[in-house]
Order: structure tokens, then sequence, then C-alpha cells
């Protein structure tokens, strides 16, 4: 947990393995998503305030349509505190998660589960976010151009994937790689990494136990028929 805490931009399975002198491979790549699970604190609070939502396409270049519904790629919803600033410095706390599609119902289930009842949420003109007025959200339209935090967070997010992981994360697991983006996001202002690593043994002492078959087996929504390539 310190080596993982301790590298700024995270640890992929091989160097854990390389610095553990682990003789499996996968050994290490299941301790790491063990520890992903434990970054995720439960009854944890939900964003609250100005929130900026938008949506991003993670993976490989693909063909036919483009934006959303797009092929081979997988959709991740982006809620983000703001707190008056177009910067990292004016960004609060976010949250991430896959969607199977950008539907009405799968955007306010994500909304629901990370956002306080009554937060003015901001998006874009889309038809999915119809329904957050009726669900206890202020709602205001803006240009797509205009959700300029959501696009730094996607954008960040896309640069810690490929510049951690090479790329190499399989459409099913995606989720996990995310809680710990989540995790090293919000805490990006901590002056001592030893805070997040007392942070991640306090949470991983009261996480369930996680069995291997279901990390094998990803963690949100069955995303098994969206390969890119094999990998994202």
């Amino acid at each position: 947990m310190w080596h993982i805490t301790s590298q700024k931009y995270g640890a992929n399975a091989l160097g854990l393995q390389r610095v553990l002198s682990l003789g499996s491979y996968h050994t290490a790549w299941k301790w790491l998503h063990r520890l992903r699970r434990a970054m995720v604190r439960t009854g944890r609070e939900k964003l609250s305030g100005a929130i900026e939502v938008d949506e991003t396409l993670v993976g490989g270049k693909g063909h036919g349509k483009r934006g959303r519904g797009a092929e081979n790629k997988i959709l991740v919803v982006i809620a983000v505190e703001d707190r008056g600033g177009k910067s990292k410095k004016g960004m609060g706390r976010i949250r991430l998660q896959c969607v199977p599609d950008a539907s009405a119902e799968s955007l306010i289930g994500f909304i629901s589960n990370h956002v306080e009842k009554g937060s003015m949420i901001r998006t874009d003109g889309w038809q999915g976010y119809n329904l957050f007025s009726a669900n206890g959200y202020e709602h205001s339209v803006v240009k797509s151009s205009e959700l300029i935090i959501c696009h730094l967070v996607a954008s960040l997010m896309k640069r810690w994937l490929m510049g951690t992981y090479q790329g190499a994360v399989r459409p099913r697991h995606l989720d996990y790689y995310l809680d710990e983006y989540t995790f090293r996001f919000n805490r990006r202002s901590s002056a001592s990494r030893g805070k997040l690593f007392y942070r991640l043994v306090q949470q991983a002492v009261a996480t369930a136990p996680l069995p291997g078959k279901d990390i094998v087996g990803g963690k949100s929504f069955d995303c098994s028929s969206q390969v890119v390539d094999g990998e994202i």
C-alpha cells in the first residue's frame, strides 16, 4: 500500500511484481484491484453545490459512428464540483463511472448515486439529462464547450491511463481504474503521501473480501461485447 500511494501517478502490476519480487504477475494484478476497491469508502459523502456533468468515451481508435453511441468504446460519466475556477484549483471532488449508454435511465442512476438532491447540475443539451429537474435537482443547460472542468478531468484521466498503464486496461475492469483515479484526484492537494497511505489502510480494514472470480468478471455492467482490440 505504501508503494502504491507513494507513486504520484500510481503503480501497475508489473512494477508491483518487480518491487515485491512476486513470482506471479496475476498475484500483483489481483492485489492492485482489491486495493482499488478499498479506495471507495463505504458511505462516502455525495457531491454537492454546483456540479458539472458530462460523458466521455474511453477506448482505442474505432470506425463508424462517432460521439455518443460510438462502437468499440466505453462511455464514462463525469461529475465535478465547481468551486469557481476553470483549472484543477477550481475543482472540488469528482465521481467517475462506466455506464452502458447515455440514456436518461443510466444518467439519472449515476446522478442519484453520487450527487445530493438540490444541487445545481450543469450539462449540455443532451436529452438524456432531461429527467434531472423532475428528480430533485436544479438543472442548467449550457453549450458543450462551456463544460470546461469536465473536459479537463476527462483529459487528465485519459492521460493517466495511458501514462501509468499504457492503455492496457480491459473494458470490464475500467471501473476499478476509475476508482483509483478518483481516490488520487480527490486527494491531489494533500501535502503528505503518508496521508494517502493512512487513508487506504483505514479503508482496506473496513472493506469486505473480494473473491478473485469477482475481479476477473469485472465490477460494473456487462461490457464484454465492447472490446477495443482486447484492451482500452
